[in-house]
């Protein structure tokens, strides 16, 4: 299968949860696609207290980071116009992570599956 690392897995993988860890390592087992992009890279990195955050590097190495393109953008800024209408917010990171998510054909794994439910992305929780 194919993933997308949403940035609470990615801080939780820094913190030590044990579920993400778990959950982290069962993606590599089953030989699973995993990708992030730079809007969880960027996030990620706001949270450390450490630059360069080596154990992030590290964390990120195995990782395929992408970057869709403009159609990727519009997807994005439909789903928080369909959100604002609905008198709900999408936030711009969560809306470009789960367009870059349906790019890539993934399905996001985050503990933020409100926010995704949003989106027509496919969401998973750990």
């Amino acid at each position: 299968m194919r993933y997308f690392l949403d940035t609470t897995l990615v801080i939780d993988l820094l913190r030590g949860q044990p579920t993400a860890r778990s959950r982290f390592a069962k993606l590599f087992e089953d030989g699973d696609l995993i990708y992030v992009n730079e809007i969880v890279v960027c996030e990620a990195a706001a949270g450390s207290h450490v630059f360069p955050n080596l154990e992030l590097l590290g964390l990120l190495r195995p990782l395929e980071f992408i970057q869709p393109g403009p159609e990727s953008a519009l997807a994005a800024g439909r789903w928080r116009a369909e959100a604002r209408r609905q008198g709900r917010v999408l936030s711009l990171a969560d809306s470009l992570i789960a367009a870059a998510a349906e790019a890539a054909g993934a399905t996001i794994l985050t503990r933020n599956l409100r926010d995704f439910s949003l989106t027509q992305v496919a969401v998973e929780g750990y």
